[in-house]
């Protein structure tokens, strides 16, 4: 059993908990009362839901990875998540002049950490 990918999915299985349970009732539920449009409402929505479903599958997939080598399976959902704390970074800085409101960013730039040190590490053969 790979113990980096299974702390990976114990780290991903908590930030889906966190985004269901805290961010629902703090960011979701919010946009959902608020006085935007029906069409705004739904896009929130539908874009929330996918973000609950892609950590869902990520924690899942972590667990598989925990029995199953896959590096570019590994990589793929690095890749996503690392794009996922730009994302923060970004708009962080440039919308709220700090990163500190939204640290989302940390846990995906950690969890990706984590799983890359359970990446297979090929043995160099000596002639």
């Amino acid at each position: 059993m790979n113990k980096w990918n299974l702390g990976a999915s114990v780290l991903m299985a908590l930030t889906f908990c966190l985004h269901v349970f805290g961010g629902g009732p703090e960011i979701h539920e919010p946009i959902q009362a608020s006085a935007l449009s029906d069409y705004l409402r739904a896009m929130s929505a539908v874009l929330w839901h996918a973000v609950t479903v892609v950590l869902a599958v990520f924690a899942i997939a972590y667990l598989w990875l925990a029995k199953h080598e896959n590096t570019a399976m590994s990589l793929q959902m690095s890749a996503i998540q690392l794009g996922f704390a730009a994302l923060f970074l970004w708009y962080g800085e440039t919308l709220l002049g700090t990163v500190w409101p939204m640290p989302q960013w940390i846990i995906f730039i950690v969890i990706p950490a984590v799983s890359l040190f359970g990446l297979p590490q090929r043995r160099r053969q000596v002639a």
